[in-house]
């Protein structure tokens, strides 16, 4: 008999377990039952989603929140490096291009074409400046000709060499400050 009561406890338990899973709502859940098809590929997908999440982001263990908001999570050692005199020169010199987007950021000015003073053929410019430094390895000049056409590389050197002496004049001019 004492047997017979505990297989009886254990199974109703057992039951209890299994019909509270099945539920995942509570006690008073009002959707109550099994989970549709529906229901559970969404769950599926979600599951994959933050699976795929998970492996994109290694370093992030939990989800976010909404007070990550409120956390500084940016690099304190992140610094603009793009030199500001380079920048600047690179604009006067380029001047009758119309600018189409910069990023001081990373450094990058793209233009559109445009016709160049007293000049026939009509150019566009992209402009990469990668260093802090006021030296000829922190500037990347990309010309290219209306129609696709290639530009000489003498051209090229030529803007780069104009954007560099502006470049040092305005130092100049600011160190006379």
């Amino acid at each position: 008999m004492n047997l017979q009561r505990v297989a009886r406890i254990g199974l109703a338990t057992g039951l209890v377990a299994f019909l509270s899973a099945c539920g995942g709502g509570g006690l008073f859940n009002r959707g109550g039952g099994l989970p549709t098809e529906d229901q559970l590929s969404r769950q599926e997908r979600a599951d994959a989603q933050r699976a795929a999440n998970r492996a994109a982001n290694p370093d992030r263990e939990r989800g976010s929140t909404i007070w990550d908001l409120f956390s500084n999570s940016d690099d304190p050692n992140t610094t603009v490096e793009v030199n500001k005199y380079i920048w600047q020169a690179s604009l006067e010199v380029l001047n009758f291009l119309p600018v189409e987007s910069v990023d001081p950021f990373t450094g990058v000015i793209v233009t559109g074409y445009g016709r160049p003073p007293g000049g026939g053929r009509a150019y566009r410019a992209t402009i990469y400046v990668q260093d802090p430094a006021l030296d000829a390895r922190s500037l990347k000049v990309a010309l290219q000709g209306q129609g696709g056409g290639a530009v000489a590389p003498e051209t090229v050197r030529a803007v780069e060499d104009a954007i560099l002496t502006r470049a040092r004049q305005l130092r100049v001019r600011d160190s006379k400050l």
